[in-house]
């Protein structure tokens, strides 16, 4: 009985590095046919090409196109420390311009309930209209629950622009009083058994969580190609447009959009993070914080900065 069972144990696993092995190669494969038949999965005038984006975007195929893309970028890294710093500064820099854009919503917001205070309880109006030639006009508490959607905006598109800042709040346990190449191991596991596999779970789940509120027959995860080829025959666009009170917000669909452009960047600035831990931890102490893109305060707040 146990020989039985150790010989299935083995067997699994071969069979499941095999299967490993087997998607990163097809992985080259599948990327060079979607790149060469962008009809496929890209031309939505055809019901079934939406579907197909649908499916693969959550696709094993897709996962291991990434990794096998990370991989490649990770070996070259490797053998030219140059472009692996390039890749973090671009990714750094993509992730700070991206943050600094919308973290300007946090300033809208304020404006617009300010506005909302103004026009309910001094003009009594119980809307408001903006726009240059053709007006928008809406409830105002529509204009009200609005303002949820530009705090998750801060949220999840100026998440990785805190985590290049140094913003996020962190519970130190052992990590000051260790040596500089440990935290940068620390660092890269970090990178590796918690943010990423967080932002591919994240990303998984959130790719349907998007569309079932997007489409029409709703797609699930457990859907193989064929029947969501099946399912394209009746498909049409359902933008998810309820609110949770009659004259609400009615574009929560927004939100499941974020959702999805958070685990995306928070995956892509795992890569960033693990590629800056590793050459800290190569090139040495010197090294930390090279290249990096911070904001300052400006001149006289430095007392602040090193307190914050």
């Amino acid at each position: 009985m146990q020989d039985e069972n150790g010989i299935s144990f083995f067997g699994a696993l071969w069979n499941g590095l095999v299967w490993f092995i087997q998607n990163i190669a097809e992985a080259f494969y599948n990327f060079g046919y979607a790149i060469t038949h962008p009809q496929l999965w890209l031309d939505w005038s055809d019901k079934a090409s939406i579907m197909r984006f649908v499916y693969y975007g959550g696709s094993v195929e897709f996962f291991f196109v990434v990794f096998t893309f990370f991989l490649v970028l990770t070996a070259i890294g490797l053998y030219y420390r140059n472009f692996m710093w390039a890749i973090v500064r671009g990714l750094e820099g993509f992730a700070n311009t991206t943050g600094r854009f919308f973290a300007w919503a946090g300033l809208l917001m304020v404006i617009q309930q300010i506005v909302i205070v103004f026009m309910q309880r001094v003009f009594t109006r119980p809307d408001m209209s903006f726009g240059l030639g053709i007006p928008f006009q809406m409830d105002i508490s529509w204009f009200a629950e609005e303002l949820k959607l530009y705090n998750a905006m801060v949220v999840c598109l100026c998440c990785t622009y805190t985590f290049v800042q140094g913003g996020h709040v962190r519970v130190d346990l052992i990590y000051a009083g260790i040596s500089h190449r440990a935290k940068r191991v620390v660092d890269m596991c970090g990178a590796v058994l918690f943010m990423m596999p967080m932002a591919v779970l994240t990303w998984m789940y959130g790719w349907y969580f998007m569309w079932r509120h997007l489409i029409v027959p709703k797609p699930s995860a457990s859907d193989t190609l064929d029947r969501l080829v099946a399912k394209s025959r009746a498909l049409r666009w359902n933008v998810e447009t309820i609110g949770f009170s009659p004259n609400g917000f009615n574009a929560y669909f927004l939100f499941k959009i974020l959702l999805v452009a958070f685990a995306a960047m928070v995956f892509l600035h795992a890569i960033a993070f693990l590629y800056r831990s590793y050459l800290e931890y190569v090139e040495g102490p010197e090294s930390t914080g090279k290249y990096l893109d911070k904001d300052s305060l400006g001149e006289g707040e430095e007392a602040y900065e090193g307190a914050h």
